[in-house]
């Protein structure tokens, strides 16, 4: 008889917690019973990354204070009932896959490429069953894009979520574990040595657990970005919307105080150049025509039309006007962000990002964050597995609108590539950093 101990490190109670292990052994059942200490059934899946002729992979979901044991005793029977992972029916037109895991609600999709920011791939619905409050309900914005150095004003600032495909691989499906593997093609921007650039990012969703897991993969790049060297470092970006006036996140806060400069000069150069684009440009394409209308009320347009505009993939403009452009938009941009005036903060308290300037702010190095909504108690908390260098946070009263990249001043990506992403969600703003605590400490698993 096989039997599983785990062990947490931190002694902590840990709820629907996902682990993997290995048995000796080839078992071609799909799905296996255990019981746990109290005596209860737990369903074992098993996965094919990983088992060989010689030894068997499971994933299960457990929950402990401390330490817990399993015993794998015998496969499911065609009569037993399982519960697990739902499949439900999308809503958007390219989605792949949406999932009722037992603690979300979300619908993977594979983009549209239609240049908009509701053709985007990645997670396009999201929301807890804690409260059932949906944190994308527009479907205008997504969880999980890349950005960076590739959607930035050196490289005529392609949006690769917004202007790409990608085929999703289901690598393990069951009603215990979901992995899925997106793969694309990054769009040609104006950078020679930032074309026909290709990557995969794995999607790991588990039934119950409050958190899901993420890895981005890309070829080997290097370029100049901001006038500094980068190297496999890309931003990846999560979107939310609360509409107008309605922030679903309204606070910002960093493991061990936020060290931060607000306000985002960038942005504000970016804008004052659409406008005299928009009022200045000789260029007579039907595609200008649309987007000067589009843009006539630079206000309330829709933030990433403001990027759109000086887009290779879109050819509004030629590639010597947006190069032209946009060169005058990172020297001018590039002085503001370091002048003397914008001063690091050193926070101890959650930042309220709506208050300051741009309602943006960078803040430092970190590899446990967290945006949460200081009424409700509801709490997005990442950790990666590698610091990045720095990060840009906007919650924006204005449009709804809030985001969290990994990317510094004037589009700067700083998250190494490959590193693993854990995203936790739930009513976690009372204790974010216990739980990124958990999601940075692997539970100890000994098999006997």
């Amino acid at each position: 008889m096989t039997t599983i101990s785990v062990r947490d490190p931190l002694g902590a109670s840990r709820k629907n917690e996902l682990i993997r292990f290995s048995v000796p052994g080839k078992r071609t059942e799909a799905l296996w019973w255990a019981r746990d200490a109290q005596g209860q059934a737990v369903l074992c899946q098993r996965l094919d990354n990983g088992t060989s002729e010689t030894e068997t992979v499971f994933a299960v979901v457990v929950s402990l204070v401390g330490e817990t044991s399993l015993v794998l005793e015998r496969p499911v029977e065609a009569g037993d009932a399982v519960a697990g992972i739902v499949e439900l029916q999308g809503r958007e037109s390219d989605c792949f896959v949406r999932l009722d895991t037992g603690a979300f609600d979300l619908e993977l999709c594979s983009g549209r490429a239609e240049g908009l920011g509701s053709s985007k791939w990645g997670i396009k619905h999201f929301k807890g069953h804690f409260d059932e409050f949906e944190l994308l309900p527009s479907g205008n914005n997504a969880i999980g894009g890349f950005y960076g150095p590739f959607f930035t004003p050196e490289n005529g600032l392609i949006n690769p979520p917004e202007h790409t495909t990608v085929e999703i691989e289901i690598v393990e499906k069951g009603p215990v574990l979901h992995h899925y593997r997106m793969h694309g093609t990054i769009p040609d921007g104006l950078l020679p040595e930032l074309k026909s650039k290709t990557f995969s990012i794995d999607w790991v969703f588990a039934h119950q657990a409050h958190s899901f897991g993420r890895r981005y993969r890309v070829d080997d790049f290097q370029t100049v970005i901001n006038g500094r060297s980068v190297t496999n470092k890309i931003t990846v970006g999560d979107e939310f919307e609360g509409g107008q006036g309605k922030l679903v996140f309204d606070r910002f806060a960093a493991m061990g105080g936020t060290r931060y400069r607000s306000g985002d000069p960038y942005a504000g150069e970016l804008v004052a150049m659409v406008a005299e684009t928009v009022q200045q440009s000789t260029a007579t394409s039907d595609k200008f025509k649309e987007f000067r209308d589009q843009l006539s009320d630079i206000e309330s347009a829709h933030w990433d039309l403001y990027w759109r505009l000086f887009c290779k993939w879109e050819g509004v403009l030629t590639d010597e006007e947006i190069t032209e452009r946009l060169a005058r938009v990172r020297a001018e941009s590039h002085v503001k962000a370091d002048l003397p005036d914008r001063f690091w903060h050193l926070a101890q308290e959650p930042v309220d990002v709506s208050a300051v300037p741009h309602e943006t702010i960078f803040p430092g190095p970190a590899d446990k964050t967290v945006e949460f909504h200081s009424e409700s108690g509801r709490a997005m908390i990442w950790w990666t597995s590698k610091p990045a260098g720095a990060f840009q946070i906007v919650q924006r009263r204005q449009s709804g609108w809030v985001n969290w990249g990994s990317n510094g001043e004037n589009e700067c990506p700083e998250l190494p590539v490959g590193v693993e992403i854990k995203t936790a969600y739930g009513p976690f703003a009372d204790k974010w950093e216990s739980i990124a605590l958990q999601l940075e400490t692997q539970l100890e698993i000994f098999v006997s």
